[in-house]
């Protein structure tokens, strides 16, 4: 898994990338909520996961919480067929805002 941030004045673009698991969920978990405590709204980009667990899917919660929290937009974007269908197996696509 790789991770890279993109902070502009509007908001701040999380990019993650390759598999999303135990092993490397909690680097996941660090760049969100990082990117939450900028106070500014987050963008995750999964345009590039090509595999998700529930760790990596609880780093996906956790920051969306703590950004609803802080009153802070968040939304996923470019979600492959293979994270949304574990997304909808949770129906977490019904908490998430999403855009494909």
């Amino acid at each position: 898994m790789s991770v890279s941030v993109d902070e502009q004045a509007a908001a701040v673009t999380i990019y993650l990338s390759g598999e999303i698991d135990l092993e490397s969920s909690p680097e996941a978990r660090k760049a969100l909520l990082n990117a939450v405590s900028r106070k500014k709204p987050l963008v995750v980009d999964l345009g590039e996961v090509t595999y998700i667990d529930s760790s990596g899917i609880a780093s996906l919660v956790e920051a969306y919480q703590k950004a609803k929290n802080a009153k802070l937009d968040f939304v996923l974007t470019h979600v492959g067929d293979g994270v949304m269908r574990v997304l909808s197996l949770a129906r977490l696509d019904q908490v998430f805002p999403i855009r494909r």
